[in-house]
């Protein structure tokens, strides 16, 4: 495809050559004749200089270069955009597959695509234009909206609900019992009933292997747009914000409230019963005890400003040797108290 083509496609500005033909879109660094490539983060600006793509996508402050660029005001997401021109995932086959188990109560909407070995329970309901890999299970009164995907080895527990437009990677586990028990006079543990849903709002998607739990009573719910990456684990009667995204081996204990725009990145820990404020953002392996006020970045454990906690993050390194000084001052004024 040609690179005036993609220009006009994506609704880019182009500087230089419009006729190179384009066969891939790259990374920067394994870029190479034919590619398209895109810079979005200034840390890897430099790179531009090298790189031997045949083109770049960049803002349109970006400064001019050898290779032709097109420029457009979020290179990100035209990068994103781009991709698309070159790939498209394989689609599933449509239809109902024979070894494909389904309640006679189930209603299942135009335009299905479910794979071998789902098994769909009684009085589900789910929207148009579904598609349901090998081994999902959807459990006993569950509703389901339009354009669902669920990866191989989903289950969506009873009674739930997921809107339109919602994306399960493989493994995801949607209304999982919540980790509730109540200790008995002799130091066992008495299981409390897990009575309540979750409800998945439109445009979510859930990474490979996330696990939302259903809340005691009432509801666990994830709210609009939002993004969870894999390995998740959302507590009962947690509530996550719209547009939020929760990275990588975040942990949301019971009652969380996450707020919308909020950014957990990896391996956050938040404690049960606190509320994230909109718009906040935690750092990688942030541990969250208590609330965390809207449109402000922590880090560390436990989680403290952003900017204090480089500043104690420097110090720590200089430990050892803050120490030795320490030990050769206080040696030097007993030695002075000894004259």
């Amino acid at each position: 495809m040609k690179l005036s083509d993609i220009a006009a496609r994506l609704n880019c500005a182009i500087k230089g050559d419009g006729d190179p033909d384009i066969t891939a879109v790259v990374g920067i660094e394994e870029a190479g004749p034919g590619h398209l490539t895109f810079v979005s983060n200034p840390k890897y600006a430099a790179k531009a200089k090298t790189t031997r793509a045949s083109a770049l996508i960049v803002a349109p402050d970006f400064p001019d270069i050898p290779i032709a660029t097109l420029r457009n005001a979020n290179p990100y997401l035209t990068f994103a955009r781009a991709i698309e021109l070159f790939y498209t995932p394989p689609a599933a086959p449509s239809g109902i597959d024979p070894a494909a188990r389904i309640a006679s109560t189930a209603r299942i909407g135009e335009g299905a695509s479910i794979g071998p070995y789902v098994v769909i329970e009684e009085d589900v309901v789910i929207g148009a234009h579904c598609t349901l890999y090998p081994f999902v299970h959807i459990s006993k009164g569950a509703e389901i909206g339009d354009h669902f995907k669920a990866y191989s080895h989903c289950s969506v527990r009873e009674f739930c609900r997921i809107g339109n437009h919602v994306i399960l990677q493989d493994g995801v586990k949607i209304g999982t019992d919540g980790f509730g028990y109540a200790k008995k006079e002799d130091g066992s543990y008495y299981k409390i009933v897990q009575s309540g849903i979750v409800v998945i709002e439109d445009d979510v998607e859930v990474g490979a292997n996330s696990t939302i739990d259903r809340a005691t009573i009432g509801e666990t719910r994830v709210r609009r747009g939002a993004k969870i990456d894999n390995l998740v684990q959302v507590g009962h009667a947690s509530d996550v914000g719209e547009n939020t995204l929760l990275c990588a081996q975040v942990g949301l204990a019971g009652s969380s409230k996450v707020g919308k725009d909020v950014v957990l990145a990896g391996q956050v820990g938040v404690a049960g019963h606190l509320t994230i404020g909109d718009g906040a953002i935690a750092t990688a392996q942030t541990g969250i005890p208590n609330d965390v006020e809207a449109k402000t970045v922590v880090s560390g454990y436990p989680a403290i400003d952003n900017r204090l906690w480089l500043k104690a993050s420097a110090v720590f390194k200089r430990l050892p040797e803050l120490l030795k000084r320490i030990d050769a001052l206080e040696k030097q004024a007993g030695s002075g108290r000894d004259s």
